[in-house]
This record gives structure tokens, C-alpha cells and sequence, in this order.
């Protein structure tokens, strides 16, 4: 009878034990299902963010607005060419960091409203004489984004983003 019993004591401790190591196991396994549902609302806020601060980045650089926001009187053509050319790509390079946060497609969008809008300011600033103002480069590019649709392209980018942030919530 004392084999039976130490028999039975030792299966009732084995049971308990493999039961502790379950009940252990679980818990392992919540804790790591709370972490990755808390990393992943982290995750998604941070991206939240980043396609904010890109829509921002895409009314600030879009020309009409740029123009209103940096319009200097007296300033040459080729100077107010160079201002609106520094404004777009210090804005741009203060917001680069954002880039892996959002998907390639938002990024490439962005980045082609940039390029686009340098071209466009570029292009436009030499079709002018060289004794014009930056009142009149202004005056064209304005001209431009009334009249082409490419001149818009900013109004785009922003569906872009605003449709890729949507996705997220």
C-alpha cells in the first residue's frame, strides 16, 4: 500500500506540474498577444502620423499655396525661381523621414509632386525674359495651375494619401 500511495503522489504532483507549465504557457502566450496588438496600434499611429505630416507636406509645396506663402516683391525672376525652388526642397527634406512609414506608392506620389513642381518652376521661369520680375513667374505659374490639369497634380497626391490613411482605420 505505501507503493500506491507514493505512486499516486508522485502522478498527482507530475499532473500538477504539467498543468502549472500549461497554465504558464497561456499566459506566455497572452502576454505576447497583448504586446503585438499594442506594437501594432503603435505601428499604425505612427503611420497615421507620417501620412499627415505627408499631406501637410503636399499643401505647403502645392504652387499655388507656395506662392502666396513666399511671394517677396522685387525679387528678379531667376531669384524668385531659386526661392520657390529652396522652399519646395526644404520642406520636402524635412519631411523625408516620413517616407518609411507609408507605402512606396504614397512615397513615389509625393516625391513626383515635388520633382513635377521644380520642373514646372524651372520651365516656366525660362520661358520668361531675363529683365522679368517674380511677380510675373508668379503670375504664369498661377496661370498654369488654373489652366492644366497637371498644374492640380497636388489635389491628386492628396487623394493618395488621404485614401492610404483610410485604409489604416
Amino acid at each position: 500500500m505505501d507503493i500506491t500511495l507514493v505512486l499516486s503522489t508522485v502522478i498527482a504532483v507530475l499532473i500538477a506540474s504539467f498543468l502549472g507549465f500549461l497554465f504558464w504557457l497561456q499566459r506566455k502566450e497572452h502576454k505576447r498577444e497583448l504586446e503585438n496588438a499594442n506594437n501594432n496600434k503603435g505601428n499604425v499611429s505612427l503611420q497615421l502620423q507620417a501620412y499627415e505630416r505627408l499631406t501637410l507636406l503636399i499643401d505647403r509645396i502645392a504652387l499655388p499655396n507656395l506662392i502666396a506663402r513666399v511671394n517677396e516683391p522685387g525679387l528678379s525672376v531667376k531669384e524668385m525661381q531659386l526661392l520657390l525652388y529652396q522652399n519646395i526642397k526644404h520642406e520636402f527634406d524635412y519631411n523625408i523621414t516620413q517616407q518609411i512609414y507609408v507605402s512606396k506608392n504614397a512615397w513615389d506620389a509625393v516625391k513626383n509632386l515635388k520633382e513635377q513642381n521644380m520642373l514646372i518652376i524651372n520651365q516656366l521661369a525660362n520661358l520668361l525674359p531675363a529683365n522679368a520680375t517674380g511677380l510675373d513667374l508668379n503670375k504664369l505659374l498661377l496661370e498654369y495651375t488654373m489652366n492644366d490639369a497637371k498644374g492640380n497634380i497636388h489635389e491628386v497626391v492628396s487623394e493618395v494619401l488621404s485614401y492610404e490613411a483610410k485604409k489604416l482605420l
